[in-house]
């Protein structure tokens, strides 16, 4: 059965497009007649997700009106997202993780394809979406595979000790969405919680359980993360929306 429930994390501002996200979320920048987080709960419904909950930080009241526009669209506030990471994101919807949920970056453009790719991957209690190039630099969140399992993830991991990344879309089914906020619970307590990737959780239970990653390479998606991303995803949904 597909997940029909997911978690976006678009609490941060975006400081490294500034000026484009002075006054708005990163999640709000227009590409091609919609908002990054519109063309993400479009591809979201397309495959079946009917729920979704996007965790909110700056500029809270933008995203909340795009929320009140849509079916089934609610938002959750992150009052610390000035001095926490995304973990501090997950934390605030530790709630929101049942027997099935897709977690999401709020800067992830993915397409309808790829989640369909996503979604029929079902049999393991965690799943993470990596994709696959001849070469990956520092900002990339790296990931170490014996085959479909993941051992490591981590945007530090020594080179060569890996050979694919995390695109930022969980799934988690059955007990997995218990086993990554409970983790994410322990680090929360501990004194750098705040200043944790979430990501560092699915490292910590990668040791003792068996996480599977999906690739889905050769699909379409692009991170929004500095202004040359901003270019590729105005490319990229200018081919989608001629498509639509």
């Amino acid at each position: 059965m597909p997940i029909d429930k997911a978690v976006i994390l678009s609490a941060g501002k975006g400081s490294r497009l500034l000026p484009l996200t002075a006054d708005r979320p990163k999640c709000l920048i227009e590409l091609n007649g919609k908002s990054l987080l519109e063309w993400q709960l479009d591809a979201l419904a397309s495959s079946g997700v009917r729920e979704v909950v996007v965790v909110t930080g700056f500029r809270d009241e933008l995203v909340d009106a795009v929320a009140a526009a849509r079916q089934g669209v609610r938002t959750l506030f992150n009052p610390f997202y000035h001095v926490a990471d995304n973990l501090g994101s997950v934390w605030m919807a530790r709630g929101e993780f049942g027997s099935g949920t897709l977690l999401l970056n709020g800067d992830t453009l993915v397409s309808p394809a790829l989640l369909a790719k996503v979604q029929a991957a079902e049999g393991a209690a965690i799943t993470v979406t990596v994709d696959e190039k001849a070469d990956y630099d520092a900002d990339d969140m790296k990931v170490l595979r014996n085959g479909t399992r993941l051992l490591r993830i981590g945007k530090a991991l020594e080179p060569g000790a890996y050979n694919a990344e995390s695109i930022g879309l969980l799934a988690f089914r059955g007990e997995g969405g218990r086993l990554f906020i409970d983790e994410v619970e322990r680090m929360m307590r501990t004194p750098e919680g705040t200043r944790r990737w979430f990501l560092r959780a699915i490292d910590a239970l990668a040791a003792d359980h068996e996480i599977q990653t999906v690739s889905i390479k050769g699909e379409e998606w692009q991170e929004v993360d500095f202004p040359e991303d901003v270019e590729k995803a105005r490319s990229l949904t200018a081919r989608w929306a001629k498509a639509l």
